[in-house]
């Protein structure tokens, strides 16, 4: 036995020498040292041995094992740092070689429109409102004088969820709910951006969602006279000092009197195809806040008047950047966005 545990030895150690890779030193081990492995195969004849033979015997298979446990971590430790050296060999960067370039992105136009026409109200005294999407019958229409059997509702063909919720087919309601919750206080000087849906047909110039801009101030001798200022003021921050403004009638259930604003087109007044060669682009609604929907929320209407606008944000910005679809604010077209620088 001492003769076969001595070559058990001297095999392992030779053999050994001769691997390259981390998985045939566990191959080596579990053949040497396992359960099933040589030198417990050589052990199971410890029995037939003498009394005075077993310890002797016993104290060698003790060292040959530590021989080759010894060798196999010497082994697996070299093996190892090669491997970490070829990987790092094969992995390694040059870091003298320039950087791939990180994509920016810009905003979005309509986001840059919204923050513009912000910065102008901001600079006038009026403050952002926001509201829901998803709003109450009553405050989209009933609070607006639009009763549910008013011809106008049929103005504007709604997304209804419920016989009372619908999604909101504009910001008015914001201002309904504002002035109801500053419960006849005033001033009001607030405008309210945000989405609304309508059940439209898109084209070039329409779309079942659109971003739009609602403005409202109420207070005591609040006039026509003030609407038409504030409007002039913002069409000239927004598209040159030589911007004109007109205003012509016509109706909203909500303002009383009502008036459509034009902005003189980008050619000048001498008529294009995108003014349809009148010289006016229309961009808004507008009117003093009728006595009722005052009422409703809460004022007297014999104290105070107030008016309101609403303008759609697209129509803006098709004016500001001569873009000639709406559609195209909403395909997510990297062409068609990467014209627009970020500022």
């Amino acid at each position: 036995m001492r003769e076969r545990l001595e070559q058990l030895n001297k095999e392992a150690l030779e053999e050994l020498c001769h691997i390259g890779n981390s998985q045939l030193v566990q191959d080596l081990r579990v053949k040497y040292l396992g359960k099933k492995g040589r030198l417990t195969e050589i052990l199971r004849g410890m029995g037939k041995l003498s009394a005075e033979e077993r310890p002797i015997i016993g104290q060698l298979a003790n060292t040959v094992r530590e021989n080759i446990e010894q060798k196999l971590e010497e082994v697996k430790v070299a093996i190892e740092k090669k491997e970490i050296e070829a990987k790092l060999q094969r992995e390694s960067l040059d870091v003298t070689l320039p950087g791939r370039p990180i994509q920016v992105g810009n905003r979005h136009p309509l986001t840059l429109v919204i923050e513009q026409i912000e910065d102008v109200f901001l600079g006038m005294g009026f403050t952002v409102a926001e509201g829901f999407e998803v709003e109450q019958d009553y405050y989209n229409f009933e609070a607006l004088n639009l009763p549910k059997d008013h011809p106008a509702r049929d103005m504007q063909d709604s997304f209804y969820i419920t016989e009372e919720i619908l999604m909101r087919t504009h910001t008015s309601p914001v201002q309904a709910r504002t002035m109801e919750k500053m419960e006849g206080e005033v001033p009001v000087k607030i405008i309210c951006p945000g989405r609304v849906y309508r059940r439209d047909n898109d084209d070039a110039t329409h779309s079942h969602v659109f971003t739009q801009i609602e403005g409202l101030m109420v207070g005591e001798n609040v006039r026509m006279s003030d609407l038409k200022g504030v409007l002039l003021e913002f069409a000239q921050q927004m598209f040159g000092e030589n911007a004109g403004i007109r205003l012509r009638p016509s109706f909203f259930p909500f303002t009383e009197p009502s008036a459509e604003v034009d902005v003189t087109c980008m050619c000048g007044g001498e008529g294009c195809k995108i003014c349809k060669n009148t010289g006016w682009i229309e961009v808004l609604g507008s009117g003093m806040v009728h006595p009722r929907v005052l009422e409703m929320a809460g004022y007297d209407s014999e104290k105070y008047t107030g008016f309101a606008f609403g303008l759609g944000v697209e129509r803006i910005a098709m004016k500001k950047y001569d873009i000639d679809d709406i559609r195209q604010f909403y395909t997510n077209d990297l062409r068609f966005l990467k014209q627009f620088n970020r500022v």
